[in-house]
């Protein structure tokens, strides 16, 4: 990354912001931030400034990736050696509600940078996915799935270096439960949980952030990073421990109910047998068929359509006609609660 020219779409997001952090630290010739939120991208401006006395060249560009004759401005304007796109819809309750435009950003977004940098000659594309792509069982991980598809499809174009990294809740971004379960405990409770059975990978937004410049570094093309992000982690424990030790031993833990499109259990497929090694023993490469330019097309113009009628409904069916892994999430929280009927 040193002195390169570096673009970080939704730089002013949580991991976004991070990676500028870490990025700065490694002399590269310009960090360039873009965001569609002008308060977030400002607050990384200042902070930066602040901490290299103005011997960092940074640029904020305030645009969408929705937008492709923004974001080609963006590009004609800096030409960008390495391209990071972190501009992404993640919240997964919110997006069941707002399918089109999660596929608009999330996925023809993705489309928009990808074809930017085939454009105006950015020789690296890394792009940050989400366990939720696995088997996804919500609108979210789905948009993200065809991210990634959208990603290998180009790679076999070898016009642009790509890449994709995928990892699971990182401690420290926004919407992060920790926080939420802290204030609730702080309040005396009671402390709100989805469902008692419910695990989940986590990671600090550090590593992660670490791990994805390391990954995006070491790629060659097309390459599918999966991080290592330990043992899962049982949200009841957590939630348990974490009032164990604030001293207030009498909170109560209340189940709400799993929120639309949520899984028991995220899947990372960090299996070492079946994934290949890197030089990073955090780091695997999940090695999968890259579906074809005319194949990625067909699938790009029904959601299209889809989007144009402007109906939540015809995108979510779209959706799973073109995801062949996107299932119910009824169907894979079943078997949990088969094996753990006395958990409550």
């Amino acid at each position: 990354y040193k002195g390169k020219i570096i673009l970080i779409t939704g730089g002013g997001g949580s991991i976004g912001s991070e990676l500028c952090r870490q990025l700065a630290k490694m002399e590269p010739k310009q960090l360039v931030i873009l965001d569609i939120y002008e308060n977030c991208a400002y607050d990384v401006q200042q902070g930066l400034q602040f901490a290299y006395k103005g011997s960092l060249d940074i640029k904020v560009e305030i645009s969408s990736i929705r937008d492709k004759k923004a974001l080609s401005r963006v590009f004609r304007e800096h030409h960008p050696d390495i391209c990071i796109n972190a501009a992404v819809h993640k919240h997964v309750p919110l997006i069941e509600k707002n399918c089109v435009e999660a596929v608009e950003n999330n996925m023809f977004g993705t489309l928009n940078v990808i074809q930017c940098c085939e454009e105006f000659g950015c020789g690296r594309f890394m792009m940050v996915s989400t366990d939720k792509a696995v088997n996804p069982t919500n609108v979210m991980g789905a948009t993200k799935r065809i991210c990634e598809m959208i990603m290998q499809a180009y790679s076999t174009r070898r016009v642009v270096k790509c890449s994709a990294t995928r990892f699971g809740n990182v401690l420290g971004s926004a919407g992060s439960v920790i926080p939420f379960f802290k204030r609730q405990i702080q309040a005396g409770g009671p402390v709100t949980l989805t469902d008692k059975l419910i695990i989940r990978y986590f990671m600090t937004i550090h590593e992660t952030s670490q791990l994805v410049l390391t990954s995006g570094a070491m790629a060659e093309n097309g390459e599918l990073f999966v991080l290592d992000m330990g043992k899962p982690v049982k949200i009841l424990d957590l939630v348990q421990n974490m009032i164990a030790l604030s001293g207030m031993h009498d909170i109560e833990i209340i189940e709400t109910g799993l929120r639309p499109g949520e899984k028991l259990y995220e899947e990372l497929l960090v299996k070492t047998e079946e994934l290949e090694k890197t030089d990073n023993d955090m780091i695997f490469i999940e090695r999968e068929d890259a579906v074809s330019m005319d194949e990625l097309g067909k699938k790009l113009r029904i959601l299209r359509l889809a989007c144009e009628a402007d109906e939540d409904d015809g995108v979510r069916k779209a959706l799973r006609k073109e995801v062949p892994t996107f299932r119910r999430p009824e169907e894979v929280n079943r078997e949990p609660r088969e094996k753990n009927p006395n958990i409550l």
